[in-house]
């Protein structure tokens, strides 16, 4: 499961034309956390965003996160 919302994310940045630098500095400014460009790549491939970050990064992006029942 952590591989896909990291293809996700990673897709929804392409789309946007938005770095992983960019969301990185959001996230920092956000949360008044620190975030580096490293600290978020290992966050995605470890699979171990937060689901508020998640709520930030789509959110920055235009997108919203909505769930559908099957």
């Amino acid at each position: 499961m952590s591989i896909l919302v990291r293809e996700q994310i990673k897709s929804l940045l392409g789309a946007k034309g938005v770095t992983m630098k960019e969301v990185a500095h959001m996230l920092e400014t956000k949360t008044g956390k620190n975030y580096s460009l490293a600290n978020l790549s290992s966050k995605l491939k470890r699979g171990t965003l937060s689901y508020n970050e998640v709520i930030l990064i789509t959110d920055f992006l235009g997108y919203k996160i909505e769930f559908i029942e099957k």
